[in-house]
């Protein structure tokens, strides 16, 4: 697979810069694309590659990678597995033996979250960063780049969310940086000087004001009292919960900010001259509005750039609302700190192609139970509008790994099936009914949509009331104030829908293992103080996700405290 050399020259100078960009990222797709006219092929040199690479390596010699050649031959010899299971195998390159699932040394451990919330060590070699992680990462701004390339022009133009450099890097045992991949400097650790991401050369990118690496709450408020004095035009969150959050903070901040602004501070310290004008003017705007918005603050505001499915799906038409009635949402790849899945080489509004190039990949019906010895299907072997597990090799040392995440396979195009993130692949099974993430999103969506209402996101929880069955407790954020009459109608749809989502759930609540749903209506704001809380905490905001089931019944409580002295279905 031929991809474009790693340069070891210093960063190109400003003023070429742009169209050096623009040339990589419409490469790297364009690369892509002639992959697409022989997918199998590419997979067999990815799976090549990646066990002649590691063949010397202790788990290459301990699965005797030097003897097989075909995915049948890995699939014998590797079992299905997930972070637990070559956590072992991390931890001894974490502590800095070489050669253990990589003949490259990694150069970083990227951190993710996962499911359980514990800090994973995703380990990051050089090859893996040019053969997998750039020619993906590159094409994934390519339609920004052709689409809307007035937002590339100024680096002002972008507000970035999750970009957020650190000066004191963390380090696991071995001194190697274990951070978000959002906070590491791919030029000067991988030499690819222009990966910086739109936005990251923004003014408000390194904060020109002392504050705490942890306050991370404190650290967005700056870049936003920032850049009201610029002129957004994008919105880069990637976790749609970042950008949804973005229209409350400038409600909640919105005087601080309009001090800062005529006092020419930031955050209460010396920073330029006084903006009276710009300050005059926001006063304007929120006499005007009553409630200020993005639109308003930015009109030339054109898109935004984030996951678009899951529970976002229940949000983003009002986040379009908020930041302008033409802006367009670009959906993020289908990927995780482990490695791509599918990324957008288009303005398709959910969906991204198979990253052919990236990895080898399997897959297995979201509705079966993964296990070592699950059997799996090739790409060309799924089926549109089905729903699977996904499961990854590649040369970065993760083999057949499980890593959580659903896809929905939407169509397939240019011989390559276009697949969507369909939510986590954690199930919730209080009575056998296994009900998955995207199950849950389209019931509610349905549910919502036959009543003509919306809500800005929802949670759900089982309880158990005293002397009957289980039931599930949904929470939703109405975004308008419903009567009792709708909200047992959205209830009863509830249920229905669940029903014809899942032949599980079907067949508890007929066979009476689970009892009808009950409803929680939120105020409009409570998931935006949620998210805002934890994020106060020193949790980092792109870690801060939705989440739809909640089987902490003190979170569950907390969220739910205010609900439960008001009505309840």
């Amino acid at each position: 697979m031929k991809t474009a050399e790693t340069t070891t020259a210093g960063p190109p100078a400003a003023e070429d810069r742009l169209d050096r960009y623009r040339a990589r990222v419409f490469l790297e797709r364009d690369r892509l694309r002639e992959a697409f006219a022989d997918p199998a092929a590419r997979q067999r040199e990815v799976l090549a590659d990646l066990l002649a690479f590691n063949a010397g390596t202790a788990y290459g010699k301990a699965h005797d990678f030097g003897r097989l050649r075909t995915l049948d031959d890995l699939r014998s010899a590797v079992p299905v597995q997930d972070y637990a299971a070559l956590s072992p195998w991390i931890e001894r390159m974490a502590e800095g033996e070489p050669n253990v699932l990589t003949a490259d040394q990694p150069a970083v451990f990227f951190t993710s979250s996962g499911s359980t919330g514990a800090h994973k060590k995703i380990p990051v070699t050089p090859r893996f960063m040019r053969i997998t992680f750039f020619p993906f990462y590159y094409a994934a701004w390519a339609p920004m780049a052709e689409h809307f390339p007035d937002v590339l022009a100024r680096p002002d133009a972008v507000l970035n969310l999750k970009h957020d450099p650190v000066a004191a890097l963390p380090t696991t045992a071995s001194g190697r940086p274990h951070v978000g991949a959002s906070q590491v400097d791919f030029g000067k650790m991988f030499g690819e000087h222009l990966s910086a991401e739109p936005g990251t050369a923004a003014p408000w990118a390194t904060l020109p004001v002392p504050v705490a690496a942890d306050d991370y709450l404190e650290k967005m408020y700056l870049r936003l009292r920032m850049a009201v004095e610029s002129d957004v035009r994008c919105v880069i969150g990637i976790n749609p919960a970042m950008v949804a959050a973005l229209p409350y903070q400038l409600r909640q901040w919105w005087p601080r900010i309009v001090k800062d602004v005529r006092d020419g501070t930031l955050g209460g310290h010396p920073y330029r001259a006084p903006n009276r004008e710009r300050a005059a003017e926001l006063e304007r705007l929120a006499a005007y509005f009553g409630t200020v918005r993005p639109a308003h603050v930015w009109p030339n505001m054109r898109l935004l750039f984030c996951w678009t499915t899951g529970l976002a799906s229940l949000y983003l038409p009002r986040l379009r609302e908020e930041f302008g009635p033409a802006v367009t949402a670009l959906p993020a790849p289908v990927a995780a700190s482990e490695g791509p899945v599918g990324v957008a080489l288009d303005r398709h509004p959910t969906a991204g192609s198979l990253v052919v190039t990236a990895s080898v990949y399997e897959f297995v019906d979201a509705d079966q139970e993964l296990g070592p010895d699950v059997a799996t299907l090739g790409p060309d072997e799924l089926e549109a509008g089905r729903e699977y597990h996904v499961i990854y090799s590649h040369v970065g040392g993760l083999y057949r790994y499980a890593g959580g995440d659903v896809v929905r396979v939407v169509d397939t195009v240019d011989g390559v099936p276009r697949l969507s993130y369909a939510g986590r692949g954690n199930v919730s099974d209080a009575a056998g009914e296994r009900l998955r993430d995207a199950q849950v999103v389209r019931a509610l969506r349905s549910a919502l949509g036959a009543a003509g209402l919306a809500a800005r996101n929802a949670a759900c929880h089982v309880e158990t009331p005293e002397g009957g069955a289980p039931r599930y407790v949904f929470a939703l954020a109405g975004e308008s104030v419903w009567s009792a009459d709708e909200t047992r109608r959205i209830t009863a749809a509830l249920d229905t829908e669940l029903a014809r989502e899942s032949a599980g759930y079907r067949a508890a609540r007929d066979a009476g293992r689970l009892g009808p749903v009950a409803l929680l209506r939120l105020d409009p704001d409570a998931y935006l103080r949620e998210w805002q809380d934890t994020v106060a905490r020193g949790v980092r905001p792109p870690q801060v996700k939705d989440r739809l089931f909640r089987q902490d019944p003190e979170n569950w409580r907390q969220l739910t405290a205010a609900a439960r002295q008001g009505d309840r279905s």
